[in-house]
């Protein structure tokens, strides 16, 4: 069988540089700076997600899930796979 990824619209910001590339970012963002889900280390941040801790290297971007879930993504796989479709 075969199937198709279901056409979704996730929000995403790029880390770069100690900081996200659209500042000041968006609210989900210091949210989740605020309560322990993101935490910096360096030039490299860490995040909780469903899957355990993953680290979110310069030049990734962090994706809010459909489901609220925040996790990184590589920017050649982020770019392969998702459009803009707005601010």
């Amino acid at each position: 069988m075969r199937y198709r990824k279901r056409p979704v619209v996730i929000e995403a910001v790029r880390w770069q540089n100690r900081k996200i590339v659209c500042p000041p970012g968006p609210a989900w963002f210091a949210d989740a700076e605020a309560q322990g889900v993101i935490m910096l280390a360096g030039d490299t941040l860490h995040i909780k997600t469903l899957e355990g801790n993953m680290r979110c290297n310069v030049g990734d971007w962090i994706i809010k899930g459909v489901l609220g879930e925040l996790y990184p993504c590589k920017d050649e796989i982020f770019l392969a796979t998702y459009e803009l479709v707005g601010p």
